[in-house]
């Protein structure tokens, strides 16, 4: 495999082989791939990812949920249920540094030759990534997960939102994005280990060496594990988390405030802030009353505190405070929609939207990667793949010749 030419990226001549669908792999694959890698994103022939599917809105042929997750891959179709689709894929597999996978029945992985004792037979090297909705083992491994599934489970819906709301979901797939995010760091912290055990590249002959490892990730712990503050406090005090609507369980005031024209955010966390907030919202006999004068007090007083203050904030519009409560060093910020948070100077300065030609889409605007790594930065090279579009640039690669390629094609196996 040629793997990436262009120099100084983190995770350069990395092959990263993707065979998920959805969001939480797909948003690995993208992460590793902006980070350098070469990721061959494996599709069925029929339609490929789901999230191709999802819509609208579609630019053209093109979901833009699916091109939101899928840029820096090469797209190659592959239907393993043929013998020679097995083939296909195990000769990739056998080049693979990493490996990503959602299925969820390890009878599936058996049956096609993609579970993690055999690969790790012929590729010794493979970080092999699993992504389910609850792990490979115990009473649900092998049931079928989507990210509400797993925020409903993982108790924190029922403390989203305000106190009379029903059970709230995220309104972003949190669950997903949280098991990307861990699997990134997983992925990474086990290419070090093989780097550190003289396993440089996958296949190597190092006796003894530790080289590659299982990576078994869960939508459902990813997503519990984001609740930790509100699971300690529970395993503390055997009392389970209210629903406080944007309010903080622990610190006040820390939350939205109702101003003259709007809402904005202020976080005060420490006993300096809040000093100085009351200096400045001339409500200084609230800092000297005994009553608010500790967090752990205010706490509990949290409605008589907000009463205050907001009397105060109503009398002038959310600019307005924010540029004062600024000035003050008080942290705050105002609530945004998304064409408002990206318009916004900040994220402009930060480039974080990046532009990308498509095949079909034409100018395809998405977000820049959030890792900022000076030496290495993230890049852009491969807008998102047209299903299909890299097969035989892959399968040359791979060694089949034109012949093998023509049939391959024939007999529908790719």
């Amino acid at each position: 495999m040629t793997g990436c030419d262009t120099p100084g990226m983190a995770l350069e001549n990395t092959l990263v082989v993707d065979m998920t669908q959805a969001l939480a792999g797909p948003y690995l694959g993208m992460l590793l791939g902006d980070l350098g890698a070469d990721v061959i994103k494996v599709e069925r022939p029929d339609g490929g990812d789901q999230s191709r599917g999802w819509g609208p809105p579609f630019v053209e042929s093109e979901s833009s949920y699916f091109m939101a997750v899928n840029r820096n891959k090469r797209s190659l179709t592959c239907d393993y249920t043929y013998p020679e689709g097995r083939e296909v894929l195990q000769r990739l597999l056998e080049r693979a540094d990493v490996f990503l996978t959602n299925e969820r029945r390890e009878s599936r992985r058996i049956q096609v030759g993609m579970d993690y004792a055999s690969l790790s037979r012929r590729n010794p090297g493979l970080v092999y990534c699993s992504i389910t909705g609850y792990g490979m083992t115990g009473p649900y491994a092998g049931l079928p997960g989507y990210d509400i599934i797993a925020q409903g489970m993982a108790g924190l819906m029922p403390i989203t939102g305000e106190q009379d709301d029903p059970p709230m979901r995220f309104p972003a797939s949190i669950a997903d994005l949280a098991t990307a995010l861990y699997g990134c760091n997983s992925v990474l912290a086990a290419l070090l280990v093989r780097q550190r055990s003289g396993c440089e590249r996958s296949g190597c002959e190092h006796s003894g060496c530790e080289r590659g490892q299982y990576i078994d990730l869960s939508l459902v712990e990813s997503q519990a594990w984001w609740g930790v503050i509100q699971a300690a406090a529970y395993l503390c005090s055997g009392q389970a988390p209210a629903k406080l609507g944007n309010d903080h369980p622990v610190i006040v005031p820390y939350g939205t405030f109702k101003a003259q024209d709007g809402y904005l955010i202020i976080g005060c966390a420490t006993e300096g802030l809040w000093e100085r907030l009351c200096e400045l919202l001339e409500v200084t006999d609230l800092y000297d009353d005994p009553r608010y004068h500790l967090n752990r007090d205010r706490v509990v007083r949290r409605h008589e505190v907000r009463a205050r203050l907001e009397e105060r904030l109503a009398t002038r519009p959310v600019a307005e405070w924010c540029r004062m409560l600024t000035e003050a060093s008080i942290p705050n910020g105002p609530i945004y929609d998304v064409p408002q948070m990206l318009a916004d100077e900040q994220m402009q300065v930060r480039h974080f939207v990046v532009e990308q030609e498509h095949p079909v889409a034409g100018t395809l605007r998405t977000l820049a990667c959030p890792i900022h790594l000076s030496e290495t930065p993230a890049s852009y090279r491969l807008p998102p793949p047209l299903l299909g579009q890299h097969t035989d640039q892959v399968l040359v690669e791979l060694g089949f010749s034109e012949g093998e390629i023509a049939r391959l094609h024939q007999i529908g196996a790719v």
